[in-house]
């Protein structure tokens, strides 16, 4: 009886210094490679959405409004998805289906975008359109969510920094891909211009091939990848400290949020008003770079949405998108070098005053090629706003809140996009007399303003050699 209780206790040892298994660079890789057909898609909807809403009647004050329908699907898909991929096990595994379910909705959503015309005998092209983005939007989040916790369930504590870099490079590749993907088929190939509703047929082409590489890159990942079940995750060691972190476990109300809010760390205040202005600034230029291009630089009218030079200025915009997201790629492995040396705060407020400058250059710029270098000094913004914001923010929050409080700081991303949804468009109507580009002015003087009030902000464990 002695000898089993003995046995008993060392197995029960052994459990408790259990570790996940160490996977390979090329496991890593397959595990986030679905983040490839995620981005592109994104990247396809950013750099050509107003351009075919414009085609199917949009008026270039209203584009915003259409807008609007991505970030209020984040506020409302977001959270609830978390919540039920945290909850949920079956034989397809815990992430997998939601990803795979993601990715089969958005890629309907990409093939028939562009195509809403053939639907005008029940609706508007206008309508079916943004339905579409509508269905991509929640999808996307649908897809995005279930991913970046598939890293954290699968990946040991050592392994997490690589595995959200080769996340954070395939993010910074599809987006590349998805830009460029419809300037390239304009101009090396011999395809039909363009259908009888104006939209060009090399960008028709783009969604489809876009909605391929989504499904393909999930399917791999799917194959690929194994999750651990709930009950394998609760026997490794750093779920075990995760939930010591916690304490016990209790039901949590909605009632939760509201007191979470208004107890808030210090930090996390300072840094709202950061993420306010940075992410007013970014929806901006999302949202009226097209238009602005096209007048300011094109010459065209605003009423000009289906002629070659409005495609041509189109297909510009996503060459100089994936510039952008080009460089923020490359600049995202310096930012921990350039942190280390300077601190958190200084490289997030230059990044910020950088990439504001690069926006109101835009109206400087005597052709669309200058507008290239415009788009590098962005890309050291959106480098810099996708990773430090959060870095400063971490050592801020107890464990124990982490999860809620990364959750309400979503908050302080999309809201400030839906507030420019709401006035983006009346001010380039009444305030800028129809000339986007003064919206682009607007969202750098919005970057610079975020640079300045990040100097406000308290970073508690930054570390500077």
């Amino acid at each position: 009886m002695i000898s089993h209780k003995n046995a008993y206790r060392n197995i029960n040892q052994q459990l408790t210094i259990m570790e996940k298994r160490k996977l390979s660079f090329w496991e890593i890789w397959n595990m986030s490679f679905g983040f490839l057909g995620i981005q592109m898609g994104f990247a396809l909807q950013n750099a050509n959405a107003s351009r075919i809403l414009q085609i199917f009647g949009a008026d270039v004050h209203e584009l915003s409004w259409f807008w609007i329908i991505a970030p209020m699907m984040g506020l409302i898909v977001q959270p609830i998805i978390g919540h039920y991929s945290d909850n949920t096990w079956g034989r397809f595994g815990r992430r997998k289906p939601f990803f795979l379910v993601g990715a089969l909705l958005a890629s309907i959503g990409l093939i028939l975008m562009p195509q809403a015309d053939i639907f005008i005998a029940f609706m508007p092209a206008l309508w079916v359109g943004a339905g579409m983005l509508m269905i991509m939007d929640a999808s996307f989040n649908i897809a995005m969510e279930p991913f970046r916790a598939l890293v954290g369930d699968n990946l040991r504590t050592d392994q997490r920094t690589l595995g959200f870099s080769v996340q954070t490079a395939l993010i910074g590749l599809g987006a590349v891909i998805g830009s460029w993907l419809p300037w390239v088929l304009t101009n090396r190939s011999t395809i039909t211009p363009q259908t009888s509703s104006g939209v060009p047929t090399s960008l028709i082409i783009s969604f489809i091939v876009g909605a391929a590489i989504l499904v393909g890159s999930i399917i791999i990942t799917v194959v690929t990848t194994k999750e651990y079940s709930p009950e394998e995750l609760a026997k490794f060691n750093d779920e075990k400290e995760h939930q010591e972190a916690m304490g016990e476990e209790k039901k949590s109300s909605l009632l939760d949020i509201f007191d979470d809010f208004s107890k808030m760390p210090q930090t996390m205040r300072q840094l709202s008003w950061v993420q306010f202005f940075s992410w007013f600034g970014l929806f901006g230029m999302w949202v009226f770079t097209t238009p602005a291009i096209a007048q300011h630089i094109y010459g065209l009218n605003p009423t000009d949405t289906k002629s070659a030079a409005f495609q041509d200025a189109g297909n510009w915009v996503g060459i100089i998108f994936g510039v952008y997201n080009f460089i923020s790629m490359l600049f995202a492995f310096a930012l921990p070098y350039i942190a280390k040396q300077v601190g958190r705060k200084r490289t997030h407020a230059v990044s910020l005053f950088i990439g504001g400058i690069g926006l109101i250059s835009m109206y400087f710029m005597p052709n669309k090629e200058a507008l290239i270098f415009s788009m590098v000094l962005v890309g050291i913004a959106w480098a810099s706003i996708l990773a430090m914001p959060y870095a400063i923010l971490a050592g801020s929050i107890h464990p124990k809140k982490m999860g809620v409080y990364m959750g309400i700081f979503n908050f302080f991303i999309v809201i400030p996009q839906i507030i420019n949804a709401l006035i983006g468009g009346p001010m380039v109507k009444y305030l800028y007399n129809d000339h986007a580009i003064w919206a682009l002015v607007t969202s750098g003087v919005s970057f610079i303003i975020a640079s300045l009030l990040v100097y406000k902000v308290t970073d508690v464990d930054d570390v500077v050699n």
